[in-house]
């Protein structure tokens, strides 16, 4: 990190530091072997759902991942649901029982593959289907269990040969208000709000339609979206973004478990740069513009990537997160600028989503005629309740119909 300070906080010993993630794996593995054994017994921990996430595929085949899990999901998210109905969701969510070793099976046109789920739940799929992609941006890839009950429809994105640019976003204060710096409300918006609730960065919409269009002559670009949030808020993720009119795309999340490597499966932020260095060289094709914010690690991670995949990248934007100040967090951003500035690949730390289409429309990315739609989502969004003024009107609402105790001690 560039003009960081010498780290000198105390460290423990390498073999100590290994015992503790040895025995803590231990410790996981032994609570979910007990479980299994405990839903065998009672005939509980059945599949019920498979949850199949967005997965992407070309001409050189397909990638597709997703999660058996024991129960259904609740019902989508309601504009009247109060913070306790979103508390519980939430809980639901983080609680649900994944089916580990399932056996499954996987088709798209006349490919077929039999894999098993992974002692998470997980399934993770690459396979060639031997035919070009058809010419509409999405179809459905069909997965089931192996006896062909609960067959689900998985989307794929198709991505054209003709796109020549793919995108790269963040998620958390890139494309929706998490307040990840300021870690109160950003707990406030992860349990207590949902979907419908949640609110989108000024004229996002409109930026990523015109991204993704392009100059309206080829095909569509590709949209894809990485993020240090866990796989369990993925429905809420994939619902915002549907509610909001930003187009869709595979979303890459993390697994909170534990790993005999790693301790946490998916560390930090580092997982978001291997993602995205795994699509740009996936697509060799394509240039890339990544998105992010100056909240995380972003503009460190793109900068590596801008140095690793050098003209590979056609543009970088960060977006500012506290525009109207200068802080800490804009002088770690400038510092990889700087970084980026001996290299072809533009760098802007950007106040809002009309300074990246205005610079992205210089750079020929989106189309100069979208520039109007943009301003005008902007304006529109902010128009929309701040989340201070939200969760004011919220507990004036709830003041006098939360279930008893439910108002008491929660945060304003």
């Amino acid at each position: 990190m560039t003009g960081a300070a010498p780290d000198t906080r105390p460290r423990l010993p390498g073999r100590l530091l290994d015992h503790l993630r040895s025995r803590a794996v231990d410790v996981e593995d032994q609570v979910d072997a007990a479980r299994q054994r405990l839903n065998t017994r009672l005939g509980l921990g059945r599949p019920r759902y498979i949850a199949a996430y967005r997965g992407f595929g070309d001409a050189r085949g397909v990638e597709l991942q997703g999660r058996v899990l024991a129960d259904r999901p609740h019902t989508g998210p309601r504009e009247d649901d109060a913070w306790w109905d979103n508390l519980l969701d939430t809980y639901r969510r983080f609680e649900s029982d994944e089916v580990p070793q399932e056996p499954l099976v996987l088709q798209l046109r006349d490919a077929r593959i039999a894999l098993a789920t992974d002692e998470e739940g997980y399934y993770h799929a690459t396979f060639e289907t031997g035919v070009p992609p058809t010419e509409e941006p999405w179809e459905n890839a069909i997965v089931s269990l192996a006896d062909g009950t609960l067959a689900t429809p998985q989307p794929v994105l198709q991505v054209s040969p003709k796109a020549g640019v793919g995108i790269i976003s963040d998620i958390d204060d890139t494309v929706l208000h998490s307040s990840i710096t300021d870690w109160k409300t950003a707990a406030e918006l992860t349990f207590l709000h949902n979907a419908r609730t949640r609110k989108p960065l000024d004229g996002v919409a409109k930026l990523y339609q015109a991204l993704q269009a392009g100059g309206g002559a080829g095909a569509l670009r590709p949209v894809f979206y990485v993020s240090s949030s866990p796989w369990n808020l993925y429905d809420l993720l994939e619902d915002f973004m549907e509610l909001n009119a930003i187009p869709c795309g595979p979303i890459f999340l993390r697994d909170l478990g534990l790993d005999r490597d790693k301790f946490i499966k998916s560390t930090g932020h580092g997982h978001k740069l291997a993602r995205a260095v795994a699509l740009i060289e996936r697509f060799p094709h394509l240039r890339w513009v990544l998105l992010g914010d100056s909240g995380q690690a972003d503009a460190e991670l793109y900068a590596e990537a801008a140095r690793v995949q050098g003209d590979r990248i056609a543009a970088i934007y960060i977006r500012d997160v506290d525009p109207d100040a200068d802080s800490p967090l804009d002088a770690f951003v400038d510092s990889h600028i700087e970084r980026v500035a001996g290299t072809s690949v533009p760098m802007l730390r950007a106040r809002d989503s009309v300074a990246m289409a205005e610079h992205a429309a210089g750079l020929g990315l989106i189309d100069a005629a979208a520039l109007p739609g943009i301003l005008a989502d902007v304006r529109r969004d902010r128009q929309r309740p701040t989340l201070s003024q939200a969760a004011a009107d919220e507990v004036a609402g709830d003041s006098g119909d939360a279930p008893d105790g439910a108002g008491d001690g929660m945060p304003g």
